[in-house]
Formats: structure tokens, C-alpha cells, sequence
């Protein structure tokens, strides 16, 4: 079964250009060390009437939005090898030395087995 990195990430709208060129950064990394998919969104729709919104959830500031994303692998073990792979990339490095447009410590992160994958 594959495998899925998730993330919920509270940012300033004012940031999102900046760090949706870090995210297509990104995206090309990911890919070219063996990722099968590689997706981030921006909240769009985020007003909802029923359970908790990602807004809230997020903690999310009223100058702020959310960004969805995943990242899908062929397995954990997978997984694990491409982001060993990732982190020892040299623009990876470049981009986390720098500043960032959003704040890190509000990311939430976490991977997942998956259970249905039609």
C-alpha cells in the first residue's frame, strides 16, 4: 500500500506567492527522488458548516489561510529513502537556510498508511 506524508499549514496570505515558489521548489525535488505525487493547496473554500474548520483547526490568524498539502510514496520504506534523499539535496539545504514565509513552528505534519487507495 502507498504511502502519504500530510500537511495542515496556517500561512499569511500576504506569503502565499513567496511560498508557492518555494512549494514548486519543492515539488520538483520530491519528484525527481522517487515521490509519485506531490500536491499543495491553497484554502479556497474554508467556511464550513459542519465539524471543525482547517482554518480553526490550524490556528490560523484572520490575515491567514491554510495550505493542504501530501506527498504520496510507493511505501513507508520508500518514503523513508526519498526523504533521506531530499534532505541531503543542496537546494533543499539553500531553501532551509533561508528565511521562511511562513512559521514552522505552526506546521502540522504527520505520515499515513493507506487504507483505501482506488
Amino acid at each position: 500500500m502507498r504511502y502519504v506524508d500530510g500537511y495542515l499549514l496556517p500561512i499569511p496570505k500576504k506569503s502565499v506567492a513567496a511560498y508557492t515558489k518555494l512549494a514548486k521548489l519543492a515539488s520538483k525535488v520530491w519528484k525527481e527522488h522517487g515521490a509519485l505525487e506531490y500536491v499543495e493547496a491553497v484554502g479556497d473554500d474554508l467556511a464550513v458548516k459542519m465539524g471543525i474548520s482547517f482554518k480553526k483547526r490550524s490556528g490560523a490568524k484572520p490575515a491567514d489561510t491554510v495550505v493542504f498539502a501530501f506527498i504520496v510514496y510507493k511505501s513507508r520504506a520508500d518514503r523513508d529513502r526519498v526523504n533521506a534523499a531530499v534532505m541531503k539535496d543542496p537546494r533543499i539545504a539553500k531553501m532551509m537556510n533561508a528565511p521562511m514565509p511562513f512559521d514552522m513552528k505552526r506546521m502540522s505534519y504527520g505520515g499515513f498508511k493507506a487504507i483505501v487507495d482506488a
